[in-house]
């Protein structure tokens, strides 16, 4: 198992610092859903928001790629877990072990959530802007689209964190087993072959999956 997205990845080898043997409880198809979003899920909360037990986290997009995976890991981790999803993904939420759902088609977020010590955006934008103003003093915001504006985080005396992830066997070797023992389960909306590749795009980019889109390279057992 082997985090295979980033740039220049096609071009050369993976180096064994970046592998990790496929947890058994996944064939290769599902397994390959794992790699980049889990990762960029574990490095946000633990490498970046360096998250403990009893703090609390509020997640953006809490049913999609990287945050139903953060969703699992925070509530892994001791976490009070604030998480938000359309009105069709609030028992999805649930089922990940979120404490706190906020359906962000009839709610503000900012209403519901209070003292956080850690928001984890994977949207951007507007909600980015208004995400600020319920984080703890000395809280951190971590994004994943687009950098944190460091004038507003020091207005609200916080911090803004830009997460890019970095290949790391050992940590996907972590994930592995946090797999094969029922502790954090992948989330496949669909697999589609390579040939609809751009409407694996079109849906991602448009918010529409729960979980991952895996694209099938070639017919392998499921």
């Amino acid at each position: 198992m082997t985090a295979s997205n980033w740039k220049g990845s096609a071009r050369k080898a993976a180096s064994a610092a970046a592998l990790a043997v496929k947890p058994k409880a996944l064939y290769h198809v599902r397994a390959a859903a794992v790699p980049l979003s889990a990762l960029t899920a574990w490095q946000s909360l633990f490498d970046l928001g360096q998250l403990q037990a009893g703090q609390r986290i509020l997640i953006h997009g809490g049913s999609g790629g990287v945050g139903h995976f953060a969703v699992q890991l925070a509530k892994w981790k001791g976490a009070h877990v604030l998480a938000t999803a359309s009105t069709k993904n609030q028992e999805l939420l649930r089922k990940l072990g979120a404490d706190e759902t906020i359906d962000y088609t009839s709610q503000k977020f900012e209403d519901v959530a209070r003292k956080i010590d850690i928001v984890l955006d994977t949207i951007g934008g507007e909600t980015q802007d208004r995400s600020w103003r319920v984080l703890n003093k000395g809280g951190v915001l971590i994004s994943l689209l687009q950098p944190p504006s460091q004038e507003k985080a020091n207005q609200f005396r916080v911090r803004g964190i830009m997460c890019s992830v970095q290949p790391d066997g050992a940590q996907l070797s972590r994930i592995a087993k946090l797999i094969d023992s029922t502790n954090l389960k992948p989330i496949i909306d669909r697999i589609l072959p390579l040939s609809e590749a751009q409407r694996a795009h079109e849906l991602s980019e448009n918010g529409r999956a729960r979980g991952k889109i895996v694209l099938r390279v070639k017919d392998i057992e499921l």
